[in-house]
Order: C-alpha cells, then sequence, then structure tokens
C-alpha cells in the first residue's frame, strides 16, 4: 500500500481505509471473524479504520477495540458521534454536553486513550457550529483526540465552519467524509473543491454505491443479500440499475471485476485521500484487497463519465445528508403564531 497525506494534518495513511459499520449485530455478528478481517486488512498494508459509536450501538468499537490489542500504535484510528445512542434526546447530536460523553464512550469501548480522528457524523441544525468547534478543540487539548473532522456536510456547512474556527481561534476540521461513487459524484461539484481548497483530507463512504457496484443487483432480478433487507429504496431504482447493466460491461471490457473498477475510481480523484471499505465477510474483504493495484486508463474513464456525468448523483442513496428546505407558505409561520401578533 502507498500513502497518502490525511489533508494538512501530515498524518499518512493508506488509500484504502477499512471501514468497521458492519462488524457486529448490524452487519456480521460473528466477532471473532471481525477481528480476523482487521487483522488481515492490516496485514495488507491498510493503517487506517474508521468506525463510530451508532455501528451496532457501540459493538463495532469493542471488535476494534479487541483486534488492535498490541497494534493500535501502527493504527490510524478514527470514530464519529452524533447519531442517537438511546432514547433520550441528549444522548445525540453535536453538543457540548453529548460529544464529550460519546468520546469518553468510545475511547472506553476502543480500549484507548485517544483516537487519531474524531468525526461529526452529520451537520446538526440544532447547535451552533461554533458551540462543536468549540468542544472539539478542548478534547484536542485534552489529548483525547488528534484531529477532528466533518462527515457528509453540504460545502456550506464546510465553508461556515472553516470561518468560525478562523474567526474564533479555534481548532478546524480537518477532514470530511462524504459519499462517492460512480452513480454519486455530486460532491465533485461543491464538497470535493472545498475540501480542497480548505486543505482538508477526505474519507469517502460508500465507494461501491451501497452495494449496487458489487455486481450483485441486476435490473429484473431480486437480490437476496444482507442489505436488500433494509428496504433501501437506491437498490431497485430503475435509474441506478440501468447505469449498473452498462457499468458492468464497461468493465469486462477493460477485464476487471466491477467492484475493482469502482473503487479505483473513488481514489483517482485527486481530492479524495481515503476510500472506505465496508466489508461484511472475509470474502467481501479479499475481494477488494485483490483490487488494491488496480488504475484506470482515460479510455476507461471516458466510458464511466458517458454512462455517469462529472458532477451528478443518480439518484441519491438513502443515507445521505440533504438539507430539507420549506416551500410556500411553510416558509413562513402563520400570523397568530408570531410573537408580536
Amino acid at each position: 500500500m502507498k500513502y497518502r497525506t490525511l489533508g494538512r494534518t501530515g498524518i499518512k495513511v493508506t488509500p484504502y481505509c477499512l471501514g468497521a459499520m458492519m462488524f457486529g449485530a448490524m452487519g456480521n455478528p460473528d466477532e471473532d471473524e471481525c477481528v480476523r478481517m482487521i487483522h488481515r486488512a492490516l496485514d495488507a498494508g491498510i493503517n487506517f479504520v474508521d468506525t463510530a459509536d451508532a455501528y451496532s450501538r457501540g459493538g463495532s468499537e469493542e471488535i476494534v477495540g479487541r483486534a488492535l490489542k498490541g497494534r493500535r500504535e501502527d493504527v490510524v484510528l478514527a470514530t464519529k458521534a452524533h447519531l442517537p445512542m438511546s432514547d433520550d434526546p441528549n444522548h445525540r447530536g453535536n453538543s457540548r454536553r453529548w460529544l464529550v460523553r460519546a468520546l469518553d464512550d468510545s475511547l472506553r469501548r476502543l480500549q484507548t486513550d485517544h483516537v487519531d480522528l474524531f468525526q461529526i457524523h452529520r451537520p446538526d441544525p440544532d447547535t451552533d457550529i461554533e458551540e462543536t468547534l468549540s468542544a472539539l478543540t478542548d478534547l484536542v487539548r485534552a489529548g483525547k483526540i488528534r484531529s477532528f473532522g466533518s462527515s457528509t456536510f453540504l460545502a456550506s456547512d464546510i465553508v461556515e465552519a472553516q470561518w468560525v474556527a478562523e474567526r474564533r481561534g479555534l481548532q478546524r476540521f480537518r477532514t470530511e467524509q462524504p459519499p462517492y461513487s460512480i452513480l454519486d459524484r455530486g460532491i465533485e461539484r461543491e464538497v470535493l473543491p472545498v475540501t480542497q481548497r480548505h486543505g482538508m483530507g477526505t474519507l469517502v463512504w460508500s465507494p461501491l454505491a451501497g452495494g449496487l457496484l458489487t455486481g450483485r443487483y441486476r435490473k429484473g432480478q431480486a437480490a437476496d443479500t444482507h442489505r436488500s433487507g433494509f428496504g433501501f429504496s437506491y437498490l431497485s431504482d430503475d435509474r441506478r440499475l440501468d447505469a449498473v447493466e452498462e457499468l458492468i460491461a464497461v468493465a469486462k471490457e477493460a477485464g476487471m471485476p466491477l467492484t475493482h473498477m469502482a473503487m479505483a475510481f473513488a481514489i483517482a480523484h485527486p481530492g479524495v485521500t481515503s476510500a472506505i471499505l465496508g466489508p461484511r465477510t472475509m470474502d467481501h474483504l479479499d475481494d477488494l484487497l485483490a483490487g488494491a493495484e488496480t488504475t484506470l486508463s482515460d479510455d476507461v474513464l471516458d466510458a464511466i463519465d458517458a454512462i455517469a456525468p462529472p458532477g451528478s448523483d443518480i439518484s441519491a442513496l438513502d443515507m445521505g445528508y440533504t438539507l430539507q428546505t420549506p416551500a410556500g407558505p411553510a416558509l413562513r409561520r402563520p400570523l397568530t403564531e408570531r410573537s408580536a401578533a
């Protein structure tokens, strides 16, 4: 594995990052196999592992912590907070109150005294970004995190956070973790140019388009997969399935598996630091690792562009984040509800 610098942090990471979302009850409940998968990835040269507190409600972090015993210092370890961890409305979000506790809980599960990258899993419209950045800055000064970043933020949110950090003398987001794949190229329009402009590392999630670029989901065929049981609408979207059929032909013509072409595409963009692998089984992991040296010719990239134009999303992933903008009368409160009325 070659190394890339994670933004301007000086931290060197591999172009493939091992994602641990599928480790634990929500993916693979066999903890011993999950540990072996982590060891397999590390032995293959990957030095970057990404998890989150919400993955299997802490189960993923516990598995990662167990797997990294004796190897912690060789790994760039990232986790995230924001998503609900209980029914309590304060056990979620980006407030200081929650982030401080969430990190302590993550450190306990990971069996470490610090993480290298602590990420805000999603934006929180209810919390001032200054509140979040202030809490994260204090956690850096306390030695509990080395750097922090955002995940699935809009370009405008990223810019606002950079501006607030500069104006308030706070540390800033050093990374962004957006969705990116052949079928999900919307971040090429604004997010990637913004992260490049601000010297941020970018580790992209779902480079296989939520499983569609494995070739296991075909138009007119029922898929019997673990993911299909969650009822995601994108898995049956005709536009995405039509594009997959065309991409399968491109990969075949290029003499490579669709998964290898998809991963090579994700890490080819100059604004992308690492692409997150999300294997559930050892077979999934071995397939992806086998394509680590794959590169795409201009002809292949041109063929991909013709199917999935640059800067465009072919519909959307259910797991993404979009700003919900009210329209029409919803833009204003009824006159009777205004405090001055």
